[in-house]
């Protein structure tokens, strides 16, 4: 008898060939056939009308610090998400010694938004090391599966302490750190994380370590990765990385490059096209430098006690080492007023890209001014005689900075991103979950690509865009045995409706970090049921709750070439 038999649904097997109604059953965790089952299971789903796939893969989360003390990965596990990557952008909780913890925190909750009161109440620091940390993710017992990226920021922050947000690092403290990476890969990382982008700023408005590093820390590094012959290197590049640079380190390393974050910009449309023409003329000489794209637009809600749309921004650099309560003098300033002004004419900008039409307020901070809510700013302006610097912080300032907005920032073009999801060179990924919790929830990214761009607008089939979220990102990482069903395989499946799926929209506000802090999800639509290894994680769109022996979910730490 089998464990678990899945019967009768449209199987699509995560291959990319056409569904097919099928059974599909388990034992022990793997999947033992596909097709049609005649033995019984001693659990039995009906799956008739619905459509059974690998579980998703999410190349692009940040549940680093949540996974210590949240077992679930929750928003992800709602839109069947079973395996999570983690370490992206170099950012992460380990190694970290004692005396950084706090430092390590306050980086993460300016650089990813994540609150530090839930950080401070909620990670168990049972660990230094990134082996150790691994040892401790296991010892928690997930309830989905974990591929951990080393982060480059926290190991430079581990060999140079503060000076790492200073300076770039001696040879000696290189070498470090190329010790610390063979450490990590040792241990079970998938491959290293990093960054170069300039709106990357961590504690008291510092650039986060990664960004102090010379070239020659970035190719040492990833030469250290790739020499066991595995591994892929990940970087959120700025401008100032090329294509060329991150050519340089996939022929170096002999490992895989992917680099965030791919949007398409409204201020500059024409980059779209440029970038997806380098990258296949990359791949025609046999380099894989991969862009990740999102397939969900990206949109933000923020009042100006909480800018994040704007640090990058080189006007705003001042604010970033004060305390929000410093905030109104200087959005009151002219000096300041001005600078942001030429910096926004100039296109010296960060997600921000000076589209006030995409600005919109959500939600007044007083009554008088309701009949504000939905009107953008550029709208606002033209009515009050106004810049529209000035009606935006003349407005904030008005409501004691209460005043929230809704800022589309990038994406916001539709052709833009079909183009961009249906490149067969780029990774559809960008959720940033678990990061920027107060300021959006693209956790649902699976689910709008499935019910928003398959159902909807017939961009992608079914069964190419299951490959995407599955197969192609298990090849990608070299997971193996995962992203397909067959025989042999792990037991992650998702059961979905194709004819409901989709993320709920807007993100709900709920209260349900470490000390009741606040955070955004978004639930799924359609989403009946998941499995991790064979655990049912997801029960008619519930999450099912186990004690930690039950939970199947696997710290990932062996790896194809």
């Amino acid at each position: 008898m089998h464990d678990l038999v899945i019967r009768g649904g449209t199987v699509v097997d995560g291959s990319g060939a056409p569904g097919f109604t099928g059974d599909v059953a388990v034992h022990d965790g793997t999947i033992v056939e596909v097709g049609r089952v005649a033995g019984r299971g001693r659990e039995e789903i009906d799956a008739e009308g619905l459509a059974v796939a690998p579980g998703f893969i999410d190349v692009h989360t940040h549940y680093d610090a949540q996974l210590t003390w949240e077992p679930y990965a929750t928003c992800s596990i709602w839109h069947g998400v079973t395996t999570v990557v983690i370490g992206n952008c170099g950012f992460g909780i380990a190694p970290c010694r004692p005396e950084h913890r706090d430092l390590i925190m306050r980086i993460l909750e300016r650089v990813e938004g994540m609150s530090l009161r839930a950080m401070r109440a909620g990670i168990d620091w049972e660990f230094e090391s990134f082996p150790e940390y691994l040892d401790f993710l296991e010892r928690s017992r997930p309830a989905v599966n974990v591929v951990t990226l080393a982060g480059h920021s926290p190991i430079r922050l581990y060999v140079m302490g503060e000076e790492s947000m200073e300076r770039e690092a001696t040879p000696d403290e290189v070498a470090e750190m190329v010790r610390l990476t063979r450490e990590a890969m040792a241990a079970g990382a998938v491959g290293l994380g990093s960054t170069t982008t300039p709106a990357h700023n961590g504690a008291d408005g510092r650039p986060v370590p990664s960004r102090l590093a010379a070239w020659s820390e970035f190719q040492a590094l990833t030469r250290a990765m790739g020499e066991g012959g595995r591994g892929l290197f990940q970087i959120t590049r700025g401008g100032h990385t090329t294509l060329e640079h991150l050519k340089g380190i996939e022929q170096e390393s002999g490992r895989p490059v992917v680099w965030a974050a791919f949007f398409d910009r409204p201020d500059c449309p024409e980059d779209t096209p440029k970038i997806l023409a380098q990258t296949e003329a990359l791949r025609k000489e046999g380099v894989e430098v991969r862009p990740q794209v999102a397939c969900r637009p990206l949109i933000m809600d923020f009042t100006l006690r909480n800018p994040y749309p704007f640090e990058g921004i080189p006007a705003w650099k001042p604010l970033l080492a004060r305390p929000h309560s410093e905030y109104a003098p200087v959005y009151a300033d002219e000096a300041f007023r001005r600078a942001l002004k030429d910096d926004l004419a100039a296109g010296r900008t960060a997600a921000f890209r000076g589209d006030w039409d995409q600005v919109r307020v959500l939600k007044a901070g007083r009554t008088e001014n309701r009949g504000l809510e939905g009107l953008s700013i550029s709208e606002i302006a033209q009515a009050q005689g106004k810049h529209p610097v000035d009606a935006f912080f003349d407005l904030s300032l008005a409501e004691d900075l209460e005043t929230e907005y809704l800022a589309g920032l990038m994406n916001t073009n539709e052709a833009a991103v079909a183009t961009l999801i249906t490149h067969p060179d780029t990774v559809i990924a960008l959720s940033d979950a678990g990061a920027h919790l107060s300021l959006l929830c693209d956790s649902g990214f699976s689910s709008t690509l499935l019910g928003h761009w398959v159902r909807e607008k017939g961009t992608l089939t079914l069964e190419d865009a299951v490959r995407r979220l599955t197969s192609e990102l298990a090849d990608l990482y070299r997971i193996p045995h995962r992203g397909r069903l067959k025989p042999g395989h792990f037991a992650d499946v998702v059961i979905f409706d194709p004819a409901t799926i989709n993320a709920v929209d807007p993100p709900k506000r709920v209260y349900d970090l470490p000390e009741g802090e606040p955070r955004f999800v978004s639930h799924a639509l359609g989403v009946h049921h998941a499995f991790v290894n064979g655990a049912h994680v997801l029960r008619d769109g519930i999450v099912v709750e186990a004690p930690p022996e039950a939970r199947r979910g696997k710290v990932i730490r062996e790896y194809l070439s």
